[in-house]
């Protein structure tokens, strides 16, 4: 009974960190989602008041580039709990898994042509053939291929800042113009035909940023969280103190240092924005790894926000595409087409009322269904038949 209890415990803290995890990712996504001018780069000249450059300023330092990182790691350690339940169960895995993958991928791929190009399930599909490929690797060797992959991509971003400096072009980023800003704007502010054919030309001018520089950085982020799994960290954090409060010195001293100079390039020029990028992928995986380790800590002092962000936790699929949904509605020619008519503060507002939205609805939702809906349709994919259960199962599961 105690080896259930415990089970469970650690099941509730993942699926809180999850749901923490999704709170951050909105309230950055949401300034993208809202704005042509933040998609090219820009801050959205309308808005340039003190307070506007205050919330700019703490969600790039604070948020930017830390969370997405943060849900990559759950990711790969989910990944270990899939391995293990379907050798538990005596399943084949590796079908099933690539069933899992592509199935994420036609749900990205939908997500990033529909509602928001800057969609993160197409990349978590190629690097989950990755993590098959590499899931008998052992710990250690996994931490050690994650660094290099994030110092390979640290060294990418210098040599393109001195290229840059040099007057030499490169090649596969995306423009950075107003006149890019105004186009994608009108573009938003159109029909459904029109929103779609923009984020295909969108994809069409990120698709290497994502291939050559999104996608390794989220690999690193899946390996730690694959080495965590398979060493049993979260299983009994207790044990494991020194390692979160040492997490937290280096996390929270490195990794502010490193924003505040990522953020400084960003916004005020002060730093080549390719140097602000190496530094940023060097320190952000300590912030947010400082970031889950305070969480995880403070977690059994505050049950009840646990249990309150464990539930969209469990939904973080369905609640990941919601998000864009509901923004969708809001700012583009799908709904009520307020693109670059809402300033950054009410935005931060907005997406923590978004949440506040998700949270209630996935408390409901559960109490009378065993998964999320779009959860639902990934197991089916995944398993090739109906989810084992009602699908309104009164009953909670812990398999992730």
């Amino acid at each position: 009974m105690a080896d259930g209890r415990l089970a469970a415990s650690r099941i509730t803290s993942v699926d809180a960190l999850r749901g923490f995890s999704l709170l951050g990712i909105l309230v950055v996504n949401i300034a993208y989602l809202a704005s042509g001018y933040r998609m090219a780069g820009l801050a959205e000249p309308a808005f340039d008041s003190p307070i506007d450059w205050v919330v700019r300023w703490t969600v790039t330092m604070f948020l930017e580039n830390k969370f997405y990182l943060l849900f990559s790691f759950l990711f790969g350690y989910s990944f270990t709990l899939q391995l293990d339940s379907a050798v538990r169960q005596g399943k084949a895995f590796v079908p099933m898994f690539l069933r899992r993958l592509a199935g994420l991928f036609l749900l990205g791929l939908a997500h990033a042509i529909l509602l928001f190009p800057g969609d993160i399930l197409t990349t978590y599909a190629f690097v989950g053939l990755a993590l098959l490929i590499l899931r008998k690797i052992k710990p250690k060797t996994a931490v050690m291929l994650a660094i290099g992959l994030t110092s390979l991509l640290a060294l990418g971003f210098v040599l393109l800042a001195v290229l840059s400096m040099l007057g030499l072009e490169t090649a596969g980023t995306v423009s950075h113009g107003t006149a890019e800003a105004i186009k994608s704007d009108a573009a938003m502010d159109g029909s459904a035909l029109q929103i779609i054919a923009e984020h295909l030309r969108k994809l069409s001018l990120i698709v290497l940023l994502r291939v050559f520089f999104q996608g390794p950085a989220v690999l690193a982020a899946c390996l730690i969280g694959l080495a965590i799994g398979k060493l049993g960290v979260l299983r009994d954090l207790g044990a494991h103190t020194r390692a979160l409060r040492g997490l937290q010195w280096v996390g929270f001293t490195v990794g502010v240092a490193g924003a505040f100079f990522y953020t400084q390039s960003a916004w005020n020029g002060a730093f080549h924005k390719f140097l602000g990028q190496a530094v940023d992928l060097v320190t952000a995986p300590l912030l947010a790894a400082a970031y889950a380790a305070t969480f995880l800590r403070l977690l059994p002092y505050i049950p009840r926000v646990g249990a309150m962000l464990a539930a969209p936790g469990r939904m973080a699929l369905s609640n990941y595409l919601g998000q864009s949904l509901l923004c969708s509605l809001i700012f583009t020619g799908y709904g009520l087409a307020l693109v670059d008519q809402v300033s950054p503060p009410i935005l931060v507002v907005i997406a923590v009322g978004i949440f506040g939205v998700q949270v209630a609805y996935s408390h409901f939702w559960l109490r009378g269904h065993r998964y999320g809906p779009v959860e639902w349709l990934l197991r089916f994919l995944t398993y090739w038949n109906r989810p084992s259960g009602s699908y309104r199962a009164r009953h909670s599961s812990t398999t992730v």
